[in-house]
């Protein structure tokens, strides 16, 4: 039904008004008494050989959602709903933000992509902190992608990074520390190994500071861009590790437009979707060799198919994220990747999912 009637009516809207719809409509199902939990029990991955504990905190599957789509965590409850194992909600700053002036998301659908510039346009940690706060049971872990925001300057960027972490440790179950957002001037320089361990670091005192208070300390994960040159990622990636992250994810939205045919290709902003699909698994693939496994890689980026996240596990993700694959294929894809990972898994001898990390690698 999604994409006989619901895809295309959302695709006569701009892009942004699309997306408002949607998330009002999420936000709206998420306050339905019981629906959510209801959903769930049909929605969520029925094999076990999906299931793992990292960091203490159980994912009935390895398919998470990715930052940027519920930015506000307004409709936290409606997308666990779906069967996703973990979401990621952000990015956040400390301070409200209205981002980039509008139009600032465009679809390229020959090119199964996105782009955007939206510039961290959120309501601020304050607001997060109240809706991750008026939350119930979480059937999923909830991570907070942080960020810094656009008037403060690199060498304060610390200190946004810790004041997010401050206000939002006894909800998050997870911290990434966004250093790779294309649509924030300057951010990217913070991937700069000197730069990213003692951000790293920084972030990781503050998660220690706020242990007492809070009774947890959740991972601090790190998201690389994928338009590093190899040996700039190589160094972020050593960089980040040394520190004391305790994972990656990979990768970001591309500067790149190589093979591209819709229009809007000409717009500024990050791309994601199909077109990020190999160059993302090679990522994968250089990080886990470089840190032979010792932490968790989250793959992220051009995941459409079962065989797309199988392919990014086999390179060494332990988890996977999808955004664009969920506005062209609908909310069917979830169930869709964790049925046919199962069944990928099982085709070759494969007990459980950990057992098939980076075995293409």
């Amino acid at each position: 039904m999604y994409r006989s009637l619901i895809k295309p009516l959302l695709f006569r809207l701009d892009a942004e008004d699309a997306h408002h719809l949607t998330i009002g409509l999420m936000d709206a199902a998420s306050r339905v008494p019981a629906w959510p939990a209801l959903a769930r029990r049909v929605t969520a991955p029925a094999s076990p050989m999906l299931e793992q504990t990292l960091w203490g905190q159980h994912f009935a599957s390895p398919v998470g959602l990715a930052a940027g789509l519920d930015k506000n965590g307004v409709a936290v409850p409606a997308f666990t709903a779906l069967g996703f194992g973990f979401l990621e909600v952000g990015t956040v700053t400390p301070l409200p933000q209205p981002g980039n002036d509008r139009p600032r998301l465009f679809r390229l659908p020959e090119d199964g992509a996105l782009i955007n510039r939206m510039g961290f346009n959120n309501a601020g940690m304050t607001d997060l902190h109240a809706r991750l706060s008026a939350l119930g049971a979480r059937p999923a872990p909830v991570w907070v992608n942080i960020g810094k925001n656009k008037v403060t300057a690199n060498e304060d960027a610390a200190q946004d990074y810790r004041r997010c972490v401050a206000a939002l440790q006894d909800v998050a179950d997870a911290f990434v520390v966004n250093v790779s957002s294309p649509n924030t001037p300057g951010l990217r320089a913070l991937q700069g190994a000197d730069d990213l361990g003692a951000l790293v670091r920084e972030v990781l005192q503050e998660v220690e500071a706020q242990r007492v208070r809070t009774l947890k300390a959740p991972p601090v994960l790190v998201k690389l861009a994928p338009d590093l040159h190899p040996a700039d990622f190589e160094a972020s990636v050593d960089a980040a590790v040394s520190a004391g992250a305790s994972g990656l994810i990979i990768s970001n939205t591309t500067l790149s437009r190589d093979g591209l045919t819709h229009p809007n290709q000409q717009e500024t902003g990050g791309l994601s979707g199909r077109p990020l699909t190999r160059r993302a698994t090679e990522l994968v693939r250089a990080a886990y060799r470089q840190t032979g496994g010792r932490v968790p890689i989250v793959g992220v980026g051009g995941i459409f198919t079962a065989q797309d996240a199988y392919n990014r596990i086999r390179a060494g993700a332990t988890l996977t994220e999808v955004y664009s694959a969920l506005i062209f294929e609908g909310p069917g894809l979830v169930r869709d990747l964790n049925t046919g990972l199962a069944r990928l898994l099982a085709r070759d001898g494969f007990t459980h999912v950990r057992e098939a990390v980076g075995t293409a690698s």
